[in-house]
Order: C-alpha cells, then structure tokens, then sequence
C-alpha cells in the first residue's frame, strides 16, 4: 500500500541522554480509494513520530516518547516558557 506522510507539527525534547531533539509528527495518507487518479489522498487517522533526522519514535499510550531501538526517552520542551524566557 502506498503512504505518503503530511507534516502537522515540530516541536523540540530533550532526551534521557541530555541531548536536544527535534521531533516532527505526520499524518499518514493513504489512495482515496474513490478516486484512482493517484492525485488524491485522505488520512488513514495515524499520525507517526520521526526526529529530524528520520529516526522513528515510539509513542506509549500514556504519551511517553521513546526512540526506536534505544533507551532514549524523550521529553517535549514547553515552548511557552521557552519563548517567554528570550523576550
């Protein structure tokens, strides 16, 4: 099946490992099955997580990040106080 990914959001977490990361979240779309001309496509309802550099990350039920195949787990930053801390 063919999947392209959509870009909803970024946001910056620090890992377990000290390290900053930028974290992007995309929506998976899929054929609209209607229409065969290969221009169209809807949202499957899955969003799927991957650094910037293309590594996957896991999302636990209870909204804990991880990434994939490492014991890093990930912390998103309150950009809120981020943004207000450099004005």
């Amino acid at each position: 099946m063919d999947l392209r990914l959509h870009l909803l959001e970024t946001f910056m977490a620090t890992g377990s490992d000290g390290a900053s990361y930028k974290v992007c979240a995309y929506d998976r779309l899929a054929p609209d099955a209607a229409l065969a001309d290969d221009q169209h496509w809807e949202s499957t309802g899955q969003v799927e997580y991957r650094l910037a550099d293309n590594r996957p990350v896991e999302v636990s039920r209870d909204g804990s990040m991880r990434i994939a195949g490492s014991g890093v787990e990930l912390t998103a930053v309150d950009q809120s106080q981020t943004s207000s801390a450099t004005t």
